[in-house]
């Protein structure tokens, strides 16, 4: 049972309405604008405050934020936040990669160090690239802990930590170097090589999309290869050929990247080149929106994965969202051969898993096909989320077998 405890001095306060502290003793990490009933003044973004319920005991500690929610928690055991409590937390997260198997692995030398909520960090991405961190705060307060965090990486990664970049939105781009985005002494060289599974990449951190590679599809892309021998495989939003890499390397007769961004078609040219010099030439870049691609396309394909971007960052872009997923679907199952193999995914967190598949019975419907699903996909472990944190189960993928 929770103690009275008073507001401390060190922190702001925030007290909750009778009857709204349900969601925090369930360990939901988030604190929405309309369950507040006070505040020990004026809260500030991106400052620490503490948390009480109606009749004053404490709850947690968060950031606070600005929007409806208002704020998020990275601890529901009251405590000083110093240098000790990022190690604790990093450590947490590192202890969970040693045991999948990823911090020793031979194999892959890049993997997600922290996934905000999922590791107890709301508004923390820690995505690690062969020595290389990629800092990318979502919230002021991660920003502003930003030093903190990176003395705590040192303490925890010890040699294993060569540089950190900070690629968070909070950070203002400037003219010249790229070097004062570095949070460590030491750099890094832009593209990075890496390991996955065995196979090279080569990941643009400084100018890439989000921190630079897609790491939640580690395993999708796996599976990819496992279908691949002896097909003619199209990659629609290929960005820089993750898929198409597997495919050409479990011998796929021929593979089709396409990309609306020439700088990522010809990375994905780069990848393929540095994995699969003999057979480059089965790869084919093409720099086209994927939209107009779908309604020219031939329909000789065994094998489609279609990996869109999140259309639906808003809950009031949802509903579009959905109209624009079911339209490429639709066309994806209408063109592929017969008994082919769709891959398709969504990485919008407002679009769950059961919206998401009732999508995909309408594109079959609208197809006029007969649709079997054969795998049902998601993010690798170290993309863990929390049972009280469903939202963050955000990636959703289904195999498709096309009759």
């Amino acid at each position: 049972m929770t103690l009275k405890q008073k507001p401390s001095d060190q922190y702001p306060s925030l007290s909750l309405n009778k009857g709204r502290d349900q969601s925090i003793l369930r360990k939901h990490p988030w604190i929405f604008s309309g369950a507040i009933r006070s505040t020990s003044g004026k809260l500030h973004e991106g400052e620490i405050a503490e948390v009480f319920d109606y009749e004053g005991n404490y709850l947690a500690s968060g950031f606070v934020e600005n929007g409806s929610i208002a704020a998020k928690i990275f601890t529901f055991e009251r405590t000083v936040i110093n240098i000790d409590f990022w190690v604790e937390k990093l450590s947490a997260a590192w202890v969970l990669r040693q045991k999948t198997g990823l911090t020793e692995s031979e194999q892959t030398n890049a993997w997600r160090l922290v996934f905000a909520e999922g590791d107890g960090l709301p508004g923390l991405i820690l995505d690690y690239y062969n020595g290389l961190v990629v800092f990318l705060a979502q919230s002021l307060g991660m920003y502003k802990a930003r030093f903190d965090i990176v003395r705590a990486l040192k303490i925890c990664l010890k040699e294993k930590l060569t540089a950190v970049y900070d690629k968070s939105v909070f950070t203002k781009k400037q003219e010249g170097t790229q070097d004062q985005h570095f949070l460590t002494e030491t750099n890094a060289e832009n593209p990075v090589m890496i390991k996955e599974n065995g196979y090279s990449f080569l990941v643009d951190f400084m100018y890439g999309q989000k921190t630079g590679f897609f790491l939640d599809q580690r395993d999708n892309r796996y599976l990819v290869g496992k279908y691949s021998k002896g097909k003619k495989v199209l990659n629609l939003f290929s960005y820089t050929g993750g898929f198409s890499v597997y495919a050409l390397k479990n011998d796929a007769s021929a593979v089709y990247s396409v990309d609306s961004s020439s700088t990522a078609i010809e990375l994905a040219a780069k990848n393929v080149a540095l994995n699969c010099p003999e057979i480059a030439d089965r790869h084919y870049g093409v720099i086209a929106d994927v939209k107009d691609y779908l309604q020219q396309m031939e329909s000789d394909f065994d094998l489609i994965i279609l990996d869109p971007p999140a259309f639906a960052k808003h809950r009031e872009s949802r509903h579009k969202a959905i109209l624009g997923y079911k339209y490429l679907n639709s066309a994806a199952i209408k063109r592929i051969r017969k008994g082919g193999i769709l891959f398709t995914f969504s990485c919008s967190q407002l679009v769950t898993a059961d919206l998401f598949e009732s999508m995909i019975l309408s594109a079959g419907i609208e197809s006029g096909r007969n649709v079997r699903v054969i795998h049902r996909l998601s993010q690798p472990a170290d993309h863990p989320f929390s049972i009280f944190h469903p939202e963050g189960n955000y990636l959703k993928g289904l195999v498709l077998y096309v009759e």
